[in-house]
């Protein structure tokens, strides 16, 4: 059984429930620097910028999927970086979130909506066409994001 200083010690980092009796603690959550959240957002930024508007000779799909696939993976840098003590899980599960919901906000269509998309800050921001696809790529690089995410935090 712990003792409420200990609990105090975990509260941060979360407790499993075995039982209403026992409490096994989780293990703790290291909060990434700030400068490594910065810079992992400004290298992803980068590389989309690199991969979707740089002529690399790369396969369309390779430059239509590997945009949005860092896309997305920015968006897990970001909530993390401005999240930093939360667990690694609710980080992947809120930045899936936004990812989605900006995905499905394509549907949605009105006259200075539409105007935006169609200026360079729209189409990276916001995309202009809703595919299932984008979503499948979103969901996966912010699995790889979160798998980085915490080796990165492993370390001293």
């Amino acid at each position: 059984m712990l003792t409420t200083s200990q609990l105090a010690t975990y509260s941060g980092a979360g407790i499993a429930h075995q039982s209403a009796a026992h409490l096994i603690p989780l293990e703790p959550v290291l909060p990434r620097r700030l400068p490594l959240g910065v810079a992992l957002m400004l290298g992803t930024v980068i590389a989309g910028l690199t991969v979707r508007f740089v002529p690399l000779g790369l396969p369309p799909a390779i430059v239509k999927y590997g945009g949005s696939t860092l896309w997305a993976l920015m968006i897990y840098w970001v909530v993390s970086t401005l999240l930093p003590s939360w667990r690694i899980p609710t980080v992947a599960l809120l930045a899936a979130t936004l990812a989605t919901a900006i995905e499905f906000l394509k549907l949605y269509h009105s006259s200075p909506l539409d105007a935006f998309r169609h200026t360079l800050a729209g189409v990276l921001l916001l995309g202009r066409f809703f595919s299932v696809w984008d979503l499948i790529a979103y969901w996966l690089a912010i699995s790889i994001g979160a798998l980085v995410d915490r080796r990165l935090r492993a370390l001293p």
